[in-house]
């Protein structure tokens, strides 16, 4: 058998994490790892490897806009055959992450001809787990796939296993204050993702002539006046944790609280169909930024920004989920509203349909891939100025 364990520096009570995110948007978590104070940062495939003390993943997980998940590694080992698997997860000391009286559960991703179904994986790995604790104290853990008290990770590939800790518990994407969708809704990661790759912080005006249920909106908003992604979360994978620091969680959400600002530019939302926009007023009140954040119903064509630099950033119709009635004239109707309306100002719209969002008929400044579920799209931005670009938003490079 070989086994890696992944322990804490006892000099420096660091050890090694692991941020999972959205295809593409590996380089801007990073970033806000390295921000955050974290060493060692690896960029991975859909994922950022980074080393820090508990605190540090607190922060991580409160703070970081694009992450999915921390994962707090545990193990890695080689095995050769199914019993073997079963073996080397018995032999893991459960006993210092989990009680005999509580409940788990294990997510297993897979990429390997020993193991076919991720379920099994996870059946297995549960059943080692459980035979261990029965053998030893008589009783066993038992599985929660709803609220469980451990979250497990299983990660194969080839021969290769790593079993990490969940220290987020449910995914980072759920904020806390959507609670009303609109159709196609966006990912509130994604929609982080969107706006920090514009490179806008909160410096001019911010619009979405197609908010939707607001997503865009209350993430922006949140970026401008610096509060963290978790401000509306309650609950996390690692205050279940025998090792959690009541104090050290209060210590991350007060630096927290002094660091945020009030918001100086107009965040300005509007749809054209009244049902999302309920949607939208509902998840802005529920994260407490109505007096932030104007909302109205319109056309997008009707749109008039406010004078001077600012960013549009939207999530139009693709014909996925939302059917329109001639996709490609609404494109160009798009392309027509931002030359006639928006000088002075940056726009970037996301969309699958390759051809039609060319149809927007105005020079690209910036192309970008990302991934909205399972459908590949193109993140595009355009330079509206005109003439001088005197007072001009310039994004900085990511």
């Amino acid at each position: 058998m070989s086994k890696t364990n992944h322990e804490s520096n006892k000099d420096s009570g660091t050890r090694a994490y692991l941020a999972k995110s959205p295809a593409e948007l590996e380089n801007i978590l990073a970033i806000e790892l390295e921000k955050l104070g974290a060493t060692n940062i690896e960029i991975l495939k859909r994922a950022v490897s980074f080393e820090g003390d508990q605190k540090l993943m607190y922060k991580a997980n409160y703070h970081c806009r694009t992450a999915l998940r921390v994962l707090m590694p545990l193990c890695q080992f080689i095995f050769k055959d199914e019993n073997d698997f079963y073996d080397q997860i018995k032999e893991i000391n459960w006993e210092q992450y989990l009680e005999a009286s509580q409940t788990l559960s294990i997510d297993s991703t897979i990429g390997s001809s020993i193991f076919t179904h991720s379920h099994y994986v996870s059946q297995r790995a549960k059943d080692a787990i459980a035979d261990r604790f029965r053998e030893r104290y008589g009783i066993r853990p038992s599985v929660d796939l709803e609220n469980p008290d451990l979250r497990i990770n299983i990660h194969i590939y080839r021969d290769t296993v790593n079993v990490s800790l969940d220290s987020s518990g449910a995914s980072l994407h759920k904020r806390g204050y959507h609670t009303v969708n609109a159709e196609a809704p966006l990912s509130e990661v994604l929609a982080a993702g969107m706006i920090m790759l514009s490179g806008w912080h909160g410096e001019c005006n911010f619009i979405d002539w197609m908010c939707g249920s607001g997503t865009l909106l209350i993430e922006a908003a949140m970026i401008a006046m610096n509060l963290p992604a978790g401000q509306f979360r309650e609950e996390y994978g690692f205050m279940k944790w025998p090792d959690f620091s009541e104090k050290l969680w209060l210590e991350v959400k007060q630096e927290a609280l002094e660091n945020q600002r009030d918001l100086e530019v107009e965040i300005i939302g509007s749809d054209v169909s009244q049902k999302n926009l309920r949607a939208a007023e509902s998840n802005v009140r529920n994260a407490y930024l109505h007096k932030d954040i104007k909302l109205k119903v319109a056309d997008f064509r009707d749109i008039r920004p406010p004078q001077g630099a600012g960013i549009l950033i939207s999530n139009p119709p693709y014909g996925e989920r939302i059917r329109v009635d001639d996709l490609h004239d609404m494109y160009k109707e798009m392309g027509n509203a931002l030359k006639r309306n928006f000088e002075g100002y940056k726009a970037w719209l996301i969309s699958s349909d390759f051809h039609a969002i060319k149809l927007v008929g105005l020079k690209p400044m910036s192309k970008k891939i990302l991934w909205n579920g399972q459908l590949e799209c193109r993140f595009v931005g355009f330079d509206l100025y005109h003439g001088s670009k005197k007072d001009r938003f310039d994004p900085p490079s990511v």
